[in-house]
């Protein structure tokens, strides 16, 4: 736990906490120059007031960043789960590729057996033709 010292328009704050001390010490210039800003806009506000209306507008910037991160959060599951239907498809063409391949094999396979069993069915009628013509001469 580290404990550091940050003054904001004159008053010292003594903080503990788990971030560098810089961090704090950076963020107290921040929310200084902020409420220097704003008194130096309207004489009348007060440092008080000032920091109020810095904590708010601090605050609408978290809200805006915590809502715009949930967008993205959001996009980000939207995308992820679009990659997912998009593997199982392409996981699901591979198999359909595959199983055609394996299909288009068979066929050409059975086109061969055809082919040869033609071949040998027209030797054998070849045959049987040579064979008659021998025996009628």
């Amino acid at each position: 736990m580290n404990r550091v010292k940050v003054t904001i328009c004159g008053k010292e704050y003594a903080l503990k906490t788990e971030e560098a001390p810089n961090y704090f010490i950076v963020l107290g210039r921040k929310v200084e120059n902020t409420i220097n800003q704003m008194t130096a806009q309207c004489d009348s506000l007060s440092v008080q007031s000032a920091a109020v209306l810095a904590a708010l507008s601090a605050f609408d910037e978290a809200q805006k960043a915590n809502e715009s991160i949930d967008n993205i959060r959001t996009q980000i599951k939207e995308y992820v789960d679009e990659a997912c239907r998009a593997r199982a498809e392409r996981d699901e063409a591979v198999k359909e590729t595959e199983a055609l391949k394996a299909k288009i094999t068979e066929l050409e396979n059975a086109l061969r057996i055809e082919e040869m069993k033609n071949t040998i069915d027209t030797h054998l009628a070849d045959s049987k033709q040579d064979k008659n013509k021998a025996g009628k001469n």
